[in-house]
């Protein structure tokens, strides 16, 4: 089942001589519980390939449609929604609201959108990433692992139909980083929760189920390594 469809996505920074065609012409799609890494060298326009996925930055052309729906014919009022509800995103600098413990950071989207936190799914997350007895702790007293895991949680926590992951693992050490690539995996499969990553690693790339090689903006590469489950 198809659940992103990408159609001539183009993004173009500054103008004239200055003009850098960041995003060039891209068309591809995703199915739903797909697990698609994309790689490429650094300023072959990755992230603002995942940026522009959610809903983060407006394409110069182009069209996105996430289960059929067009993601840049809404307002900013109703993007801000649709980024909340439907997609998730992590970073590679964990972006965790200081101030909030564990449980705050994770139900921080469900809040934001005045809704009712389902205690169900969350004592779930907090169990899958290990986070039941640090559920109270606030990020500086976490380690950078525990840190991504919230990150996560919170990506998840919604529910969405894509989450999107830019570079999760490249402020961790290699023990932590398998532990997240296991987590991320552990996600598509129990919730067949479709799974997009950016990662310079190859061999975290072999674990997805697809591989989208990009450079100079293009596509240059759509791998299949192995059939959605």
């Amino acid at each position: 089942m198809e659940l992103l469809k990408v159609e001539h996505l183009t993004k173009i920074y500054g103008k004239g001589e200055n003009a850098v065609r960041a995003v060039d012409d891209i068309s591809f799609t995703v199915e739903k519980g797909e697990f698609v890494a994309i790689i490429g060298p650094s300023g072959s326009g990755k992230s603002t390939l995942l940026h522009i996925l959610g809903g983060v930055d407006r394409p110069t052309a182009g069209k996105i449609y996430l289960n059929g729906q067009d993601v840049y014919a809404q307002n900013e009022d109703q993007l801000a929604i649709f980024r909340r509800r439907q997609v998730g995103l992590i970073y590679q600098f964990y972006n965790l609201i200081p101030v909030l413990n564990v449980v705050e950071n994770l139900t921080l989207p469900v809040l934001m959108d005045n809704r009712e936190v389902n205690e169900e799914r969350l004592n779930e997350l907090l169990h899958t990433l290990g986070l039941e007895r640090r559920k109270n702790a606030l990020p500086n007293q976490l380690s950078g692992g525990q840190q991504q895991r919230v990150s996560i949680g919170r990506a998840l926590m919604n529910a969405p139909a894509v989450v999107l992951a830019d570079e999760p693992t490249g402020n961790l050490d290699s023990k932590n980083s398998q532990e997240i690539v296991e987590l991320l995996k552990y996600s598509n499969r129990k919730y067949h929760q479709t799974l997009i990553v950016i990662t310079h690693d190859e061999s975290i790339a072999l674990q997805a189920d697809r591989i989208l090689a990009i450079d100079d903006g293009r596509i240059i590469r759509d791998e299949r390594v192995r059939e959605v489950r």
